[in-house]
């Protein structure tokens, strides 16, 4: 396997998970009390990857004291900062730098989580000399993505961002491959959409671009809804995790795909259905919480009753009133 360095895009707002954004930037929000990127990069591990380039920009502070050089985790971590955001092309121009092996580059979006093999999508594209290969899933919807046209060898013949009737449910779902030609093609320091510049000057100019489909499971972690999804899939067949040192109490219920952090009380008969539970949270005596997300150290009241609600994500000067 020649494929030893990855990037991992994580610079971006996150706007569309606000309020859960506010303080944190999307990568670094929990499933089962590990950060989304941590659970990226131990999947980069586990493929083989020996060296990986965190992009960052929005909250960028916020991730080297969690990650550090990556000693911990067994795979070399470094880090490259936009002091403005490049967008995905520009990104991963700007990251290639950082890097110390000069082979392909498997690059990663932060806000995606899927359990296709990346051993075997390096196979795929080792295979065909591709120039770049993604990693392909069908969807029911494909509106929201960018799509793309197969030939009977899976050579990418045409790449469409998103669109209202798209002409195929294949979507690109987010997990690159490019050798460091490619990569070096990209301008340097310039903003650049991968999706809506890269691809299509890349395949006008003839590259050997080919998409690796797979039907494992896969989600674009774009809403807060979608975190939950994800969370509910990691715990199968689990009904509900729990991180250290939690107290339930015998009469609550933990249901269907609900996450408790570390440190955190449950309450005499509450129910916890489908929701996300933050670090040392206080859930009273008889709540009743369904699809919701409560932040690190937040208390809610005994009697509280709530579906699809956050509680204790507020704006930095802002005030929790459920503390």
């Amino acid at each position: 396997m020649t494929v030893t360095s990855a990037i991992l895009l994580v610079g971006g707002m996150g706007t569309r998970m606000q309020p859960l954004t506010l303080s944190t930037p999307k990568p670094m929000l929990e499933l089962l009390g590990r950060p989304i990127t941590e659970h990226q990069i131990m999947k980069a591990k586990e493929a083989g990857i020996q060296e990986i380039v965190l992009a960052t920009s929005y909250l960028s502070e916020v991730f080297i004291p969690h990650f550090g050089d990556g000693s911990q985790f067994g795979i070399q971590i470094s880090y490259a900062v936009e002091e403005v955001a490049l967008g995905t092309g520009g990104a991963i121009r700007n990251a290639a730098d950082s890097l110390r092996s000069d082979g392909d580059v498997i690059i990663f979006n932060g806000d995606i989580l899927s359990a296709h093999s990346l051993q075997e999508q390096i196979a795929f594209h080792e295979s065909n000399d591709a120039d770049i290969s993604l990693h392909l899933t069908r969807v029911p919807d494909a509106r929201p993505f960018g799509v793309v046209d197969l030939d009977e060898e899976n050579r990418i013949s045409s790449f469409m961002e998103k669109m209202e009737n798209p002409p195929t449910n294949v979507i690109n779902a987010g997990c690159y491959i490019f050798n460091r030609t490619s990569i070096q093609k990209i301008p340097h320091g310039e903003v650049v959409s991968v999706e809506r510049q890269t691809f299509p000057e890349m395949l006008k100019d003839g590259a050997r671009v080919f998409g690796y489909i797979d039907t494992s499971y896969w989600i674009d972690i774009g809403n807060p809804s979608a975190l939950l999804a994800a969370t509910r899939e990691l715990l199968q067949p689990s009904a509900s995790g729990l991180g250290d040192d939690v107290a339930v109490d015998a009469s609550a219920q933990l249901l269907g795909g609900t996450y408790v952090g570390a440190g955190s009380v449950i309450g005499p008969h509450s129910i916890i259905e489908n929701s996300a539970i933050g670090r040392g949270a206080r859930i009273g005596a008889g709540v009743r919480l369904t699809r919701c997300h409560v932040a690190d150290g937040t208390r809610i009241p005994d009697g509280f009753i709530a579906e699809g609600q956050y509680f204790g994500f507020t704006e930095l000067t802002g005030e929790n009133p459920y503390n």
